[in-house]
């Protein structure tokens, strides 16, 4: 799925949410945040943590890719979610 703006990233987060039928305070649990936070976001909040982010997407499984535009036939870069989670934790 590509990601363009935080609705659709907020959109990927609900239905893989649901998918797993995890409430919002479940998953707030599972990533350490609050559950007003995981409601925020999932409404679409313009200003929500990376940090954050991050630990919501590992919560559910799921894996954030960057590519470059345009580069429809290149393998993207992987980013090692738990490199940049424990750097987050400790830094």
């Amino acid at each position: 799925m590509h990601v363009r703006s935080i609705a659709a990233a907020a959109a990927a987060v609900r239905g893989r949410r649901l998918e797993l039928s995890l409430s919002q305070d479940q998953l707030a649990r599972r990533a350490g945040v609050s559950r007003k936070w995981v409601y925020e976001f999932e409404a679409g909040k313009p200003t929500a943590e990376f940090g954050h982010v991050l630990r919501v997407l590992d919560a559910l499984g799921l894996r954030l890719d960057f590519a470059t535009e345009g580069a429809r036939d290149a393998v993207p870069s992987a980013i090692d979610l738990d490199a940049l989670l424990d750097e987050h934790r400790h830094g």
